[in-house]
């Protein structure tokens, strides 16, 4: 186990994305960037963003209060890397009161560093054609 801000992040995949999800829905992008690695891309901003950009896009559109929930459909793990295929649920609340909401698949690799602790490498959410840009 490995821990991100206080946070334990376990080595079961279901427990792992239950600590993502927690992290996500609480608001504070600051943490929920620790559970990535120095380098890693994301994709949840709808195009590959890593380092800086990647941390203030966390920051900014977590306080914006959007809330996730995700179930992990399969998990393949070799050594110290982990593919996890997700089902997620993701709302984002809009400037006029409203809310956007999304369904999709998302791929998740996670590694796993020299102190042993599994952090996020690449995240690719794919929303269902219907929201696809």
């Amino acid at each position: 186990m490995s821990e991100a801000l206080g946070s334990v992040i376990p080595d079961d995949p279901d427990q792992q994305n239950e600590l993502f999800v927690r992290i996500f829905n609480s608001g504070d992008g600051a943490l929920y960037d620790s559970m990535y690695t120095a380098d890693a891309i994301s994709n949840i901003s709808g195009g590959p963003l890593s380092g800086e950009a990647r941390t203030t896009f966390f920051r900014e559109f977590l306080a914006t209060g959007p809330t996730i929930n995700s179930k992990v459909l399969q998990t393949y793990t070799t050594g110290d890397t982990s593919l996890l295929i997700v089902d997620y649920e993701l709302d984002i609340p809009t400037p006029d009161g409203e809310t956007i909401h999304m369904h999709g698949t998302c791929t998740d690799v996670l590694i796993r560093n020299e102190e042993g602790q599994w952090r996020l490498a690449v995240d690719r959410p794919v929303p269902d054609q219907e929201h696809a840009a």
